[in-house]
């Protein structure tokens, strides 16, 4: 099924200590581009989890953030009693070889904003919680690929409406073209006429020049190749699964038949034609890129 790159992901995890909450976004990229926001106490994890983001949702760029719900922490926050008493201690002792009379509570609020007062104890992660963290991770890229499947149809859909609408404009080109040779021939008797009163004119020179002139006017390869580009194109978006590359290109041989298709034309109606060829090519083009 093709899918679109563009999705969404949550989901919420309960353990025994706290409750975790997983989110995960994609967007379009040419290549995996994962970025992730852990706590502290899964980093030991991120390669892993990239890992796992890499298998499940392929391309894209992936940003993850994984947080604690409410008011939960990672951390205990402890005072350090043998620090507070030291810093304490020592500020007493130099206040008596000052003779300065001291204030326990001051001194104490003094002490209280020295380095290291202040210590905290991480947790590590057990394995019972990094496997539900495992399972909250590919719950939300599960998640993920459900969303890009419901905008891949919606994408998908809209892309195949657009090329048959540059088919159906290219099918619309031999109405015109009729008329477009007459006026080329026109032109080509008139030149003709005004060089039949110039001498030493070398027929065989004359006769390679109109016929190079002639093919160069011609669109019919063009219209063809443009017609089996656009079939190929409707053969990929059925039979392959991660097409977006390959649709990429394939809308660039479209734009470069259409656009020989309009340096060739020598017609108003063609042209307008031509233009609404490439109107609809740039937004197929603006879809593929967030194809998976």
């Amino acid at each position: 099924m093709i899918k679109s790159m563009t999705g969404f992901g949550k989901t919420t995890i309960e353990t025994p200590n706290r409750k975790i909450v997983v989110e995960m976004k994609s967007l379009n990229s040419k290549q995996l581009d994962v970025f992730t926001k852990l706590p502290n106490l899964y980093k030991e994890k991120d390669l892993e989890i990239r890992n796992m983001i890499k298998d499940k949702l392929g391309r894209g760029k992936i940003d993850l953030t994984v947080y604690f719900d409410c008011s939960e922490t990672e951390k205990e926050v402890m005072i350090n009693n043998k620090i507070v008493e030291q810093y304490y201690h020592q500020i007493l002792s130099i206040c008596d070889n000052l003779g300065i009379t001291a204030n326990a509570n001051e001194c104490l609020q003094t002490v209280m904003t020295f380095p290291e007062t202040f210590k905290t104890k991480v947790e590590e992660l057990d394995n019972d919680e990094w496997l539900l963290l495992k399972q909250g991770v590919e719950e939300a890229a599960e998640a993920v690929n459900n969303f890009r499947e419901q905008e891949g149809e919606i994408l998908i859909a809209d892309v195949i409406t657009r090329v048959e609408m540059i088919e159906n404009f290219s099918a619309g080109i031999p109405e015109f073209e009729v008329d477009r040779i007459n006026v080329v021939k026109k032109k080509l008797e008139e030149k003709l006429k005004e060089w039949t009163d110039i001498q030493n004119i070398d027929e065989n020179r004359l006769e390679q020049e109109l016929v190079y002139y002639l093919e160069k006017l011609d669109i019919t390869e063009e219209k063809v190749r443009l017609s089996n580009h656009c079939k190929y194109f409707k053969e990929t978006v059925i039979k392959e699964e991660a097409p977006g590359r390959k649709l990429g290109f394939i809308a660039q041989e479209m734009g470069r038949e259409i656009n020989t298709i309009g340096s060739k034309a020598n017609d108003c109606e063609i042209q307008k034609l031509v233009v609404n060829m490439k109107d609809e090519l740039e937004k197929i083009k603006e879809q593929c890129l967030n194809i998976l």
